[in-house]
């Protein structure tokens, strides 16, 4: 109000021509003002969320214990208290990646035949009708209540899911007779392992007292750190929840694992959790199992350097400051090219 008054006592002193051209002048005055406001209020806002999307692209897992935002991850084997480097490389070793194994296939020899019979006798036993071959490659690796429910749409009910379940692999088991028989090189490559102190995981979607009684019939006690078994998730592959939960029992981060399986869908599971894989062609040619890391015929074809390879970690996504250096380079010609252009 103070200021119409004075503003009003003002313009009354003056001519009808210089009033109006200071009325417009005030006006423009007040739209610039208004307009800056606008555009510092706009600048704040874009650069928040310029912050919140640089976090999101260069931040780890936050799922795992490690701290948001630091890269590379703290390595866990180092104790940065302990002054005598000799001490600190030998604790450090290969303890910076991990080793999640499949069992079938990988570890012990698979017969897909018998998966194929125990599927069929299930699907007599329960009066529906047989599912045909598409449909046994299609849930091959997952966890039984989930192809039950999800793909052959026999049953939603969490009662009918793990009673068919249990009867699933009584059958099997059944077929099997118990009988296990470890891979060519797979002993000695884990043996190889086991020396180089390198935590190893192993995963399935066999019930866990399988497992464990699997694992005793063919000497394998004491290898494995974390064992993951259908229990342990909610969905078997191509979901990666395994390989996932495995890691946060090895307490490693995705991109410090390395999955050894035998099939693409272990393949996709393992790069949709950020990590690599190893293929062990046991049960189909080398050139179908093309999207993995790596392909080998037997374990013992790897050695640990094979590992350190395919562990390091050189994704663009995690150096932003590379990127910017090559940014800034390619902004300015190289010194070859001004002197070519200044000698013609």
């Amino acid at each position: 109000m103070v200021d119409s008054i004075a503003t009003t006592s003002l313009l009354g002193q003056r001519p009808w021509y210089q009033v109006s051209f200071y009325k417009d002048g005030l006006n423009q005055g007040r739209k610039t003002i208004v307009k800056a406001l606008a555009m510092e209020v706009a600048k704040e806002a874009y650069s928040f969320r310029e912050k919140e999307r640089i976090l999101k692209n260069y931040s780890v897992d936050t799922s795992t214990p490690q701290k948001q935002g630091i890269w590379p991850p703290p390595n866990k084997m180092d104790d940065p208290s302990l002054h005598n480097p000799l001490l600190r490389q030998e604790q450090m070793g290969c303890g910076w990646l991990g080793a999640i194994f499949e069992w079938e296939g990988v570890l012990v020899e698979d017969n897909p035949d018998l998966e194929e019979q125990s599927w069929l006798a299930l699907s007599q036993e329960e009066g529906r009708s047989s599912p045909p071959a598409f449909i046994l490659r299609r849930i091959e690796g997952m966890k039984i209540e989930q192809a039950i429910s999800e793909v052959l749409c026999w049953s939603r009910d969490p009662a009918e899911l793990r009673r068919m379940s249990s009867r699933k692999e009584e059958i099997y088991q059944r077929l099997q007779g118990g009988i296990y028989r470890s891979l060519a090189g797979s002993r000695e490559f884990v043996n190889v392992l086991m020396n180089y102190k390198i935590p190893m995981a192993l995963v399935s979607t066999r019930p866990k007292n399988t497992l464990e009684t699997a694992i005793r019939s063919i000497e394998f006690e004491g290898f494995f750190s974390v064992i993951v078994a259908a229990e342990d998730v909610h969905r078997g592959k191509p979901d990666p929840e395994m390989f996932v939960y495995a890691a946060q029992c090895l307490k490693f981060i995705p991109e410090r694992c390395i999955v050894f399986g035998n099939s693409n869908s272990t393949v996709e599971a393992a790069h949709d959790a950020r990590m690599k894989c190893v293929a062990v062609a046991s049960k189909q040619p080398m050139y179908e199992l093309g999207a993995a890391d790596l392909v080998v015929r037997h374990l013992n074809e790897l050695s640990v350097v094979d590992l350190k390879n395919l562990a390091d970690i050189d994704l663009p996504e995690f150096e932003p400051e590379l990127e910017m250096e090559e940014e800034a380079d390619e902004s300015y010609p190289s010194t070859s090219e001004d002197v070519d252009d200044n000698f013609w």
